[in-house]
């Protein structure tokens, strides 16, 4: 199960004093978004992992399941897709909380280029809980619009 809440922001929280614990480059892709069905590429400095995702209904908590593919599965996938991936400066900063605040850049430099943040939590309560930092803009997890397979959808025609 994923539990998360999501938000909009300005860009990466370089201001906060929040410690970097990790920073990616992703691509991603959906093999299909009714249920969705994604493939993902991480690339950090320890090296790259793909993952094949598949994703149920829900906003605030819904099933997910992840398992690592190979480079060669993922590119066939990629392939098999036939659509430019979505590309993003991923960075996971560590909150006060304890939690870890996951701030993307989506599709730098292109016209639809905007940022988002997320963070993961291990209940429904613990979700509620949280008091978001006046860094986070507008909340966005209870909005069924706002999803990076929705944007895949209206973003690779």
């Amino acid at each position: 199960m994923e539990i998360e809440r999501r938000w909009l922001v300005d860009g990466f929280p370089e201001n906060e004093g929040w410690p970097l614990k990790k920073h990616a480059q992703v691509s991603q892709g959906y093999v299909c978004t009714a249920p969705v069905v994604r493939i993902r590429e991480s690339k950090t400095e320890n090296g790259a992992s793909y993952v094949l995702c598949f994703k149920g209904k829900g906003t605030l908590a819904r099933e997910e399941i992840e398992t690592d593919i190979s480079r060669e599965t993922f590119e066939k996938l990629a392939a098999f897709i036939g659509k430019p991936l979505v590309t993003k400066d991923y960075k996971a900063y560590a909150l006060p909380t304890g939690h870890a605040l996951e701030v993307s850049c989506v599709d730098k430099g292109l016209p639809t280029e905007f940022f988002y943040a997320e963070v993961e939590f291990d209940s429904i309560a613990e979700a509620h809980a949280f008091v978001p930092p006046a860094y986070l803009g507008a909340e966005k997890t209870e909005d069924a619009g706002f999803s990076m397979s929705r944007y895949w959808n209206q973003t690779r025609k």
